[in-house]
This record gives structure tokens, sequence and C-alpha cells, in this order.
């Protein structure tokens, strides 16, 4: 297998090429958030910046506080945040460590549909504005229809067909 991103091989089976996790700028946000409960909101996203794996000038704190309407939450103890709120600063921390890839592992699943509405809109905003990669895992055929511009389709652990939105939504054996 091989697993290229911007050009730079980051997995090469057969090169015997696999560069360590740290140093592939990848951000993640998962299910639930998992920020860190012992700092405010503001430290849990100062963290994503210092944790940032490359050189370049990167994303201005107050473009991700403004752009996911953090600003007023910054002083907040991150367990009195809304599943909501948490899903924003998760988001924020993220694209503070200036990843080359956003790697999203169903995001809205514990979100009810007002907030799912919500942050799917802020998904859009950052991957239009901040012009991220964004790996998308999702049961949802709405959000990934909306979201995505290729699709991998899985069972089994296994890709079953990888293709283009329109073309994936067009097969019928899927």
């Amino acid at each position: 297998g091989r697993i290229v991103v911007d050009g730079e091989t980051w997995f090469d089976s057969e090169r015997g090429i696999q560069l360590p996790v740290e140093r592939r700028g990848v951000g993640y946000v998962f299910q639930d958030g998992l920020l860190f409960p012992h700092l405010d909101v503001e430290r849990n996203l100062r963290y994503g910046a210092r944790g940032a794996a490359t050189a370049k000038a990167g994303v201005p704190f107050e473009q991700v506080t403004d752009l996911l309407g953090l600003a007023p939450l910054l002083r907040r103890a991150t367990p009195t945040l809304s599943g909501g709120e948490k899903q924003r600063v998760a988001i924020g921390r993220a694209l503070l460590a200036q990843p080359r890839l956003l790697l999203m592992d169903e995001p809205l699943a514990s979100l009810d549909t007002a907030r799912r509405r919500e942050i799917l809109g802020l998904i859009e905003r950052v991957r239009d504005e901040f012009r991220v990669r964004i790996m998308y895992v999702s049961h949802s055929i709405g959000e990934v229809s909306r979201l995505a511009d290729d699709v991998a389709v899985m069972n089994d652990g296994r890709a079953i067909a990888c293709a283009s939105t329109e073309e994936i939504f067009n097969r019928d054996d899927l």
C-alpha cells in the first residue's frame, strides 16, 4: 500500500517508508471532542497551536475563534460546555495545529439535530475558508453528500468503492 498527501509519501510498504504520525500534520476531531477537562477553552485551543507540525505561519488564533464563535467561551471550563460548543472547540484546536489533513470521525454523531446543522455549516466554512483537506468519516449519507467531493464506501473494514460523490450516489449496487 501507499499513502501520498500533497506529493509527500507518508507510507509506502514496497519502499519501506513510514513517516512518523507526529510528522504527518493530521488534525483530529472525534465524535466526543476529546478536550482536556483540566484546561479552559483558550488553553485547549492554544494546545493545538503548540502542537503545530509545520513551520508555516498558520491560521491566526483570532480568525479561528471568530469563525467558530469561540471568543465568548475562551475563559469557560470545558466540562461546562454543551456538545456543540465542545465540537466547535475541538475543530478549532485541530485547525490551530496547522493540519495538512483534517480527520473528522463521526463529529456530529453525539449532537441533536439543531447542533448537527450548526456544526455541519461550520465544517463547510472551515473547508472553504481554510482550504484544508478533510477526511470525513460518517454513516450519514446526508452529511457525506453535502461535504464530500470523493467518497470511499467501506464494508467490513475494506473499501468496496472509491469515486466522486456523484458517481457513488448514482450507483444502484451501493
